[in-house]
C-alpha cells in the first residue's frame, strides 16, 4: 500500500512540473492542498535529488520557452529541484546570469 501511495504522490509531482504552472496553481486546479503538496514534494526530493545533481552536473540548465505564458509575466526560469524564478518585468540578460552562476 506505501508504494502505491508513493507512485500516486510521485506522479502529482512529476503531472506538475510538466505543466508549466506555479505549484499553487496546480493544487488549485488539481484541488490539492498546498500543505500536501509540499509534503509530496519533500519526499520527492530526498528520492530524487540524487538524479536531479547528475541532470546539472555539466552546468547546463535547460531551458524552454513556453509561449502561453500567464498575462503580466514577462519571464520564468525553471531550475533545478523545482525551484522557478519569476519576474513580471523586463531583466537584462546579464542579471540572469548573476542568479543561476
Amino acid at each position: 500500500m506505501a508504494d502505491s501511495t508513493e507512485q500516486k504522490m510521485f506522479k502529482g509531482i512529476s503531472r506538475w512540473q510538466d505543466s508549466g504552472l506555479t505549484q499553487k496553481a496546480w493544487c488549485e486546479k488539481n484541488k490539492v492542498a498546498y500543505g500536501t503538496f509540499h509534503y509530496w514534494y519533500k519526499r520527492y526530493r530526498a528520492k530524487e535529488k540524487p538524479a536531479l545533481d547528475q541532470k546539472t552536473a555539466g552546468g547546463f540548465v535547460q531551458l524552454m520557452v513556453d509561449h502561453s505564458a500567464t498575462a503580466g509575466l514577462w519571464c520564468e526560469l525553471s531550475l533545478p529541484q523545482g525551484r522557478k524564478l519569476s519576474f513580471h518585468q523586463p531583466v537584462s540578460a546579464e542579471f540572469l546570469r548573476t542568479l543561476i552562476d
